[in-house]
């Protein structure tokens, strides 16, 4: 099993449908791809149609061990999604609550990885789907993960996002044996507007060795895909948006991608 994140310290920036996007493109090609809602705020359990407020059980249960995952305990977790190939770890907001338990505990940061190595043998893909906020979900997709997406709208305030997030990425090599790949993708672009202009021209000077040379483009049916709880490519498979992340999963999948954070 491949274990990519999705993820930037940055809210608003296409996180979401990035993950779900790549996971559907995935699937259509014949993959099993387990995805993981790491997000307090669930909207990628939402976006499949749970209620991440009434959800008896989620993602949240495995951090419930001091540090170690119950044999079996993931794969019961897993709910169905629209694709029969796609299985989803929901989120619930509980999951808020686990910065204020992390200091008393050991452990915590390796939980996802343990939870995912149960289902290795059971899916080619997982997808991490990661809070905006730099804490023990965030260290949990990092540490399990073997490649990093990072989407980055193209707006001004959003490079300060990012450079927090190549900062905290620094922090987690530390700690790692071997670096964290990772690829940083320019979304919501919208070729009308001075502002996307300029940040792509920027992104492109700052980080020319780890930026995609493509862009996801602002596209209402990937809105539309969302309303109807569907993956980008399920909905509409033609349009301007999933044609991009086709070109995205593409890179991601054949690149070498930066070895380590400068």
């Amino acid at each position: 099993m491949r274990v990519w994140a999705v993820a930037n310290q940055k809210g608003g920036v296409g996180k979401t449908t990035t993950s779900i996007a790549l996971a559907g493109l995935l699937a259509e090609a014949g993959k099993r791809v387990v995805i993981v809602d790491l997000d307090p705020h669930g909207s990628m359990t939402s976006y499949f149609g749970y209620d991440p407020d009434g959800l008896e059980h989620s993602v949240y249960d495995l951090f419930l061990h001091q540090g170690q995952v119950p044999e079996g305990l993931a794969a019961q977790l897993l709910l169905p999604t629209c694709h029969e190939k796609i299985a989803l770890l929901p989120a619930t907001t509980a999951l808020a609550t686990l910065e204020r338990q992390a200091p008393g505990q050991s452990g915590l940061g390796l939980v996802i990885a343990r939870s995912l190595a149960q289902l290795w043998q059971d899916y080619d893909y997982a997808i991490i789907d990661s809070p905006p906020i730099l804490g023990v979900l965030m260290v949990n997709a990092l540490a399990a993960s073997q490649q990093l997406v990072i989407p980055v709208q193209t707006e001004h305030l959003a490079l300060k996002g990012l450079e927090r997030m190549v900062h905290t990425l620094r922090m987690i090599n530390r700690s790692r044996a071997q670096a964290l790949p990772f690829c940083i993708v320019p979304t919501l672009f919208d070729r009308r507007t001075q502002a996307s202009m300029s940040t792509l021209r920027v992104l492109r000077d700052v980080y020319p060795d780890t930026l995609w040379q493509g862009f996801i483009p602002v596209d209402t049916r990937l809105r539309d895909a969302s309303r109807a709880g569907q993956t980008p490519s399920q909905f509409d498979d033609k349009t301007r948006g999933v044609i991009a992340y086709r070109a995205l999963l593409k890179h991601v999948l054949t690149r070498q991608l930066a070895p380590q954070v400068a």
